[in-house]
């Protein structure tokens, strides 16, 4: 709990009660700041940054005009895990640098909405940290996911249109 004298001593100001204060303008601004994920199987560091421009995790492997990101770890677990690659799929918080948008590959296509908060953007992102503890999805619904996803390669549907 906060009080008066530890706020007014932050702000070098000395109060002689000990009146309990809230701080709601930096909680309610917390609390509306959501958490972004980004799921891959990249080997990052807090200050690096994911940019558009490199080869894609997903599809065909072509240059990617997107980064991808979600404000739910779900999303980004699925990301995780089905990035191409060998490595551990590792989910990063991220802090998008630019504007952004609602995934087109998601949103009111495969879910009317937006409820997987997944979203792109031409800017890069920067890593702030990593989500070391998630659990992943079981093999049932990884094989059902990645059978899924080559049924839309056959038909030559690219999981993501840029």
């Amino acid at each position: 709990m906060f009080t008066a004298s530890s706020a007014a001593n932050k702000q070098g100001r000395t109060l002689t009660n000990n009146t309990p204060v809230m701080e709601t303008e930096s909680i309610e601004n917390e609390a509306a700041k959501p958490t972004y994920y980004h799921g891959t199987k990249a080997n990052l560091k807090p200050g690096d940054l994911i940019a558009p421009g490199f080869k894609s995790n997903y599809g065909s492997g072509k240059k990617a005009a997107y980064v991808y990101f979600s404000a739910t770890l779900d999303a980004a677990i699925w990301g995780a895990e089905l990035a191409v690659g060998e490595e551990p799929g590792r989910i990063y918080i991220v802090e998008p640098t630019g504007s952004f948008e609602d995934d087109p590959n998601l949103t009111n296509k495969r879910f009317p909405g937006n409820p997987t908060k997944s979203y792109r953007t031409a800017q890069p992102i920067q890593v702030s940290g990593e989500v070391r503890e998630w659990q992943g999805h079981s093999p049932e619904q990884l094989k059902t996911m990645r059978d899924h996803l080559e049924k839309l390669k056959e038909q030559g549907i690219e999981a993501i249109e840029d």
